[in-house]
């Protein structure tokens, strides 16, 4: 009879703490912000697509490119508070709220 190897899981956060860093660390901090950006590119081309927009379509209503706004959707460009609220206001007909954890 051979014996089972034992499961040895790891928790999503201590893959985190092992990967990245503890929370305050550098490493951890510089993936926290890149995993937000993430979040917004994410929840921006969602809000599009549930409005049956394509990006140019997007692009048109808030007066800038597809090619800007693909860059968004795909974390690869930095985007500015005021565009941000733009691309919303605009291009999407909402209305950006923030909040501090």
């Amino acid at each position: 009879m051979s014996k089972q190897p034992a499961n040895h899981l790891t928790s999503f956060q201590d893959h985190l703490n092992q990967r990245y860093g503890l929370p305050g660390t550098a490493g951890r901090e510089e993936f926290e912000e890149g995993f937000e950006a993430f979040k917004l590119g994410a929840m921006l081309q969602e809000l599009r697509k549930e409005r049956g927009l394509t990006q140019s379509q997007l692009a048109e209503r808030c007066g800038t490119t597809k090619t800007y706004i693909s860059r968004i959707e795909n974390d690869a460009a930095d985007i500015r508070l005021s565009t941000l609220m733009r691309i919303i206001r605009e291009g999407l007909g909402g209305q950006l709220k923030l909040s501090v954890e």
